[in-house]
């Protein structure tokens, strides 16, 4: 029952670790993808209710809804995050470009 959540701790903490340790530029930003996909798996786990119905087709009034605001937060936060994805993927390339190098401390070296 709490494999979800102990699923989202372990992608956030891979997505942690990859920022602070790695030192390449798309690794970096994989671990920002891998941080908000395991925020969107604590979302989801958190709305979900065993047993639950549909909140909008509910035949009794004993049964328990399932949350569909964490859904549609869940939602809002894939079309965000892949606007972010995209806008870090485009930087990183042009750096590339740039600099020829991917090494943040490389980049960083190269500032005059």
């Amino acid at each position: 029952m709490n494999f979800p959540y102990l699923a989202a701790l372990a992608l956030f903490s891979v997505g942690l670790y990859c920022i602070l340790v790695k030192r390449d530029l798309f690794k970096i930003i994989y671990g920002i993808c891998l941080m908000g996909y395991s925020i969107n798996l604590l979302l989801i786990s958190l709305g979900y209710v065993w047993g639950g119905t549909v909140p909008i087709i509910s035949g009794s009034s004993t049964a328990v809804p399932v949350d569909p605001l964490l859904q549609a937060m869940v939602i809002t936060a894939i079309v965000i995050e892949f606007a972010a994805v995209a806008l870090m993927v485009s930087v990183a390339i042009r750096l590339f470009e740039q600099y020829r190098s991917t090494d943040v401390k490389k980049i960083r070296r190269l500032r005059g």
